[in-house]
């Protein structure tokens, strides 16, 4: 079966999702990697805003997979930006024991530094490096230089090390279960194929602190503004023809304006991006729901 047939809709058990999006750390599967921007502390509110059912599960912006690792759906499309992320998904997806065989030892900090000048020759032992790297370096943050090499340091004593095997092959599993469609492509064209009835989740790279043009400044290196006017068309086309849109995006009357028609519930939480705890604060975040 191909993207955009006709398949069963997916009921919504909320009673027991909204159980287990209280306890996300707990939960198996959940994210197997620490991203930015995580969605984690959110999956409380987000299930209060799904649909009774849906179709096809999209995510283009995927990160870490909070929300698609508790829905685990029976059908999706996931994709983002970092190939590296992409590749990692797919090698778990397509063979997870070979990936855990080759996930480096040790968490000290000369081990760390030997791993992250490897440069690996197979997606399995790239996989492997990434994901060993996101759970010993600092905050799990994913961040290369202009050569394209991993930089981020040893993340010691924040950073557990430990790599939990068994919701590694959780993920695996959920993976496979939703005859998951992973795509390394431009979000507009990783969402092609989106119908009535459908659930589309938007997590664009954004700002949650910014001053009067900060929004704007920001996320020009990352994801440019005239890319959220193109992302706010998107969303807006895939609701009127039938999909429930969900998107997360910064709190910002400049966002709430690309988005008329859709309902906006601002949300609150505490950052922890910042390496000083006394720089950290409580941010927040906004989201634009629209139902088809």
């Amino acid at each position: 079966m191909t993207v955009g047939e006709e398949t069963a809709a997916t009921v919504l058990d909320r009673g027991a999702i909204s159980e287990t999006a209280k306890r996300p750390l707990s939960a198996s599967p959940r994210p197997f990697l620490k991203w930015a921007g995580s969605k984690r502390y959110l999956l409380p509110v987000l299930v209060n805003l799904l649909p009774d059912s849906y179709g096809t599960y999209w995510e283009p912006f995927l990160g870490g997979g909070s929300l698609f690792f508790l829905l685990a759906p029976t059908r999706a499309v996931i994709s983002d930006s970092a190939k590296p992320l992409i590749e990692t998904y797919r090698a778990v997806r397509d063979d997870v024991e070979a990936v855990i065989q080759a996930l480096p030892s040790g968490d000290d900090k000369q081990s760390f530094y030997r791993v992250r000048a490897t440069s690996p020759n197979t997606p399995v032992q790239r996989a492997a490096r990434l994901i060993y790297l996101n759970h010993t370096c600092w905050n799990g943050l994913y961040r290369v230089n202009s050569r394209g090499e991993f930089n981020v340091p040893y993340g010691r004593p924040r950073a557990k090390g430990e790599i939990d095997r068994v919701n590694l092959r959780a993920c695996a599993g959920a993976l496979i279960k939703a005859k998951v469609d992973i795509r390394d492509a431009d979000f507009a064209e990783a969402l092609v194929g989106v119908s009535k009835g459908d659930l589309v989740f938007l997590d664009p790279p954004y700002v949650t602190k910014h001053n009067n043009n900060g929004f704007v400044d920001y996320n020009e290196r990352l994801f440019a503004w005239k890319d959220q006017e193109r992302l706010a068309g998107k969303a807006a086309e895939f609701a009127n023809s039938g999909a429930t849109v969900i998107v997360a995006n910064g709190d910002h009357r400049d966002i709430v304006e690309l988005y008329p028609g859709f309902e906006s519930i601002r949300v609150s939480r505490s950052s922890t991006l910042a390496n000083n705890v006394d720089r950290r604060g409580v941010v927040t975040e906004l989201l634009l729901v629209k139902r088809g």
